[in-house]
C-alpha cells in the first residue's frame, strides 16, 4: 500500500499510484478538481504528494499526448485571431501548470522536432526558462551559465532612461544617460517589454586587439573623439534636504542665513550662494563644502534652565552643504511641509558626467571592465575605409570565460549596421551564425568579421586581422566621481581616536597586514612609521606597578595612583587604542603590567 499524504498530512493509502496520479491529473484537466493542485509520485518512499498550498512556483507547459502535442496550428490561429484567450486554452487542459515536484514525473521537450513517445510536456518557448532581465541577453544559450547571469545583473546596474517625468521627480542617487539607443542585435523580450521607452546603452564600434597594455586586467580603451561627440554622457542628480525639526521645550530649526555667534559658523565665502531666505538660487554652480540650504538648531544638551533664556545666542549650526568629492549645478528648488506641518526644502543637484579612466562599462554578457585609457582620436587604429573603433576590447577576456555570445553579437551587429535592420539574437531561436556570415559576406566584407586596421600613431598596416564590429554596450552606475576619497587630517572617533570610517564622513583609507608588507617589500619600511601612529599618544607610566600612571599639567606633577608619589614615573609613547585595551582588561580585573625598558 502506497500512502498518500495531502499538503504534508497523512490522508489514507492507494493500491495503484500511477493509476490514482493519471486519474487526478485527467480530472484536473477536465476541471472537475482545481487547476492548484499537484500531485507527485517518489519511488524512493513509495509515497504519493498532493499539493494544493499557496507559494508554490508553477511553470505553464502545453500537454503532449500519444507523442503530440495539443496545441495545434488551428488552435494559434484562433489566439491570433483574438478568438481563443490564454485563460480558455487552460481550461480547455491543454497548456497545464506544473509544480517543481510534479515536474519530476514530466519528461519536457524544448522543441516539437525533440518530442518522443515518452514525452509528456512541450516547453512554450526556451526563454521561459530566464527572467525579464536575462531573456535581453542575445545569444546566450552560447556562453557559459555564470557570464549570462552576470550579464543580467550587469543591465540592472547601467544608465538609462529610468523615468519620462525625471524632471520634476527628487529620487535618490539617478542616472540618466544623454543618448540612450536601442540594440542593433536585440531578442523578443525587447520588443515585449517595450525596451524602446527606456534604453539603457549605446551601440559602439568594438575592436578585439590590444593597445599598448592599457587593456589588460579587462579594463577598455576609449576613443577620446567618441567622448568628445557625446559617447557615454550622463547626468547624475541627487536632492539635498532639510526640515525644520520640533524639539522639546518649544524649540525648533529656523532655515536662514546663520549668524556669526552661531556656534559651528563656517566662513563667509561658504554662505555666500544663499538668498535672504537661506536656500541657494536655480542653476548656481556649487563645489564642495559650499552651503546650499542654511540651517540653524537649538543647542543639542540643555543642563538647566537658565539656557532656555539663552537659546537664541547659544544655537548651533546644521546647514545642508556638498560633501567631500561633490560638484554640480543647482537643478530645481522645492518648498513645501512635512507631514507634521514644518517647513520642508528639497534642492536638486545636478551633475554632468563625461566618461573619465576608472569609469565602468559592459556588454551584455558579463564583459565588464574599466576605462583604463583615453586615446585622443588621431591616436586610434583605424580600418582602410577610416573608420575609427569607439572602444578597444581585450582578447584576453574571451578564452577563460568561453562568452562566445560576446563575439557573434559583434558579427551580427555589423551586419545589422551595415544591411541596415535589427538583427534577432533570441536564445534558442536566433538568426544563425553562418546566416550572418553570408550576408555580411555579400555586403563586401569578410564573413568572418576581421579587417585589416592601420596604427593610428605610425600609419602602418597590423600583421594581423583584427576581429571589429557593432555592439551594444552599458555604461555603470559606478563611477570614479563618486568614489574617489583621500585624505590627510580629519574627524577621529571619541572612543579609539583613530579616523572614522567611511568616505561620506570623511574618513581614514585603513592600511592593513598586506599593505605593510608591499612596503616593506619595496623598501618603503620607515614610512610604516607615519602611517602607524593615526592614533599616537604619551602616556605616563609608573616603573614600579606598570600601570598607567597620572600627569596634571595644571600643577606640573606627575603621580601613580597605586604607588602613590613614591614611584618612578616615565612617558611612554603608544597607540591609544593599546593604551584602550590596558583600560578594558583592569575593568576585566585583570592587571595588565608594563615592564619598561630602555629604548635602544
Amino acid at each position: 500500500m502506497t500512502d498518500v499524504l495531502l499538503n504534508g498530512r497523512f490522508m489514507g493509502t492507494v493500491t495503484n499510484p500511477t493509476q490514482f496520479i493519471e486519474k487526478i491529473i485527467a480530472e484536473r484537466r477536465k476541471g472537475t478538481v482545481s487547476r492548484n493542485v499537484s500531485v507527485h509520485y517518489d519511488p524512493r518512499i513509495d509515497e504519493v504528494f498532493v499539493e494544493s498550498m499557496s507559494g508554490r512556483l508553477r511553470r505553464p507547459l502545453i500537454v503532449v499526448k500519444d507523442g503530440k502535442p495539443l496545441l495545434t496550428d488551428k488552435h494559434l490561429e484562433q489566439v491570433e485571431a483574438g478568438k481563443l484567450s490564454w485563460n480558455e486554452l487552460v481550461e480547455q487542459g491543454i497548456i497545464e501548470y506544473l509544480d517543481a515536484a510534479e515536474e519530476e514525473n514530466a519528461l519536457v521537450s524544448f522543441f516539437k522536432e525533440e518530442i518522443t513517445p515518452e514525452t509528456t510536456h512541450l516547453a512554450i518557448h526556451p526563454i521561459d526558462m530566464f527572467g525579464i532581465i536575462t531573456a535581453l541577453v542575445p545569444y546566450s544559450n552560447f556562453s557559459t551559465t555564470q557570464k549570462v547571469n552576470t550579464g543580467s545583473k550587469n543591465q540592472k546596474q547601467a544608465l538609462g532612461f529610468y523615468a519620462a517625468n525625471f524632471l520634476i521627480r527628487m529620487d535618490m542617487d539617478v542616472n540618466l544617460i544623454h543618448t540612450p539607443q536601442r540594440p542593433i542585435v536585440k531578442t523578443i523580450m525587447h520588443d515585449f517589454m517595450d525596451y524602446d521607452s527606456h534604453p539603457s546603452g549605446q551601440n559602439l564600434i568594438v575592436a578585439v586587439m590590444s593597445y599598448k597594455g592599457y587593456n589588460m586586467e579587462d579594463a577598455i580603451v576609449i576613443n577620446g573623439g567618441s567622448i568628445e561627440r557625446g559617447m557615454g554622457r550622463s547626468s547624475y542628480y541627487r536632492p539635498l534636504i532639510a526640515e525644520e525639526l520640533r524639539y522639546s521645550g518649544g524649540l525648533l530649526d529656523e532655515i536662514c542665513v546663520p549668524d556669526k555667534d552661531v556656534r559651528g559658523y563656517k566662513t563667509e565665502e561658504d554662505y555666500r550662494m544663499l538668498e535672504e531666505d537661506g536656500i541657494i538660487y536655480p542653476e548656481a554652480v556649487v563645489r564642495e563644502g559650499e552651503v546650499v540650504i542654511g540651517k540653524t538648531s537649538p543647542p543639542r544638551f540643555l543642563s538647566n534652565l537658565g539656557e532656555y533664556q539663552l537659546a537664541s545666542t547659544t544655537r548651533r549650526e546644521s546647514s545642508e552643504y556638498l560633501k567631500h568629492g561633490e560638484k554640480g549645478k543647482v537643478d530645481i528648488i522645492v518648498l513645501t511641509e512635512n507631514e507634521e506641518g514644518n517647513k520642508l526644502v528639497e534642492v536638486k543637484i545636478r551633475d554632468e558626467r563625461i566618461p573619465e579612466i576608472g569609469d565602468k562599462f559592459t556588454s551584455r554578457h558579463g564583459q565588464k571592465g574599466v576605462v583604463g585609457l583615453i586615446v585622443p582620436a588621431d591616436d586610434m587604429p583605424f580600418s582602410a575605409s577610416g573608420v575609427s573603433p569607439d572602444l578597444i576590447f581585450s582578447p584576453m577576456g574571451i578564452p577563460s570565460r568561453m562568452t562566445v555570445s560576446h563575439l557573434i553579437e559583434l558579427l551580427g551587429g555589423k551586419t545589422g549596421a551595415l544591411a541596415g535592420r535589427y538583427v534577432d539574437g533570441t536564445v534558442f531561436d536566433a538568426e544563425v551564425q553562418a546566416d550572418l556570415r553570408k550576408e555580411l559576406s555579400s555586403l563586401g566584407f569578410r564573413e568572418n568579421g576581421t579587417e585589416t586596421l592601420y596604427d593610428g600613431i605610425t600609419g602602418r598596416q597590423f600583421q594581423v586581422q583584427i576581429f571589429i564590429g557593432n555592439m551594444y554596450y552599458l555604461k555603470l552606475k559606478h563611477m570614479v566621481a563618486n568614489k574617489i576619497h583621500a585624505r590627510a587630517r580629519g574627524p577621529i572617533q571619541l572612543l579609539t581616536r583613530q579616523p572614522t570610517e567611511g568616505r561620506a564622513k570623511g574618513g581614514g583609507l585603513r592600511l592593513g597586514e598586506m599593505e605593510k608588507d608591499t612596503f616593506i617589500a619595496h623598501g618603503a619600511s620607515m614610512l610604516l612609521k607615519e602611517r602607524f601612529d593615526s592614533d599616537d599618544t604619551v602616556v605616563p607610566v609608573c616603573e614600579k606597578c606598570g600601570m598607567v600612571a597620572i600627569f596634571d599639567s595644571y600643577k606640573n606633577k606627575r603621580y601613580c595612583p597605586v604607588c602613590g608619589d613614591d614611584g618612578k614615573i616615565e612617558f611612554v609613547e603608544m597607540s591609544y587604542a593599546f593604551k584602550l585595551l590596558l583600560d578594558e582588561l583592569k575593568a576585566l580585573c585583570i592587571y595588565p603590567k608594563l615592564v619598561l625598558g630602555d629604548k635602544y
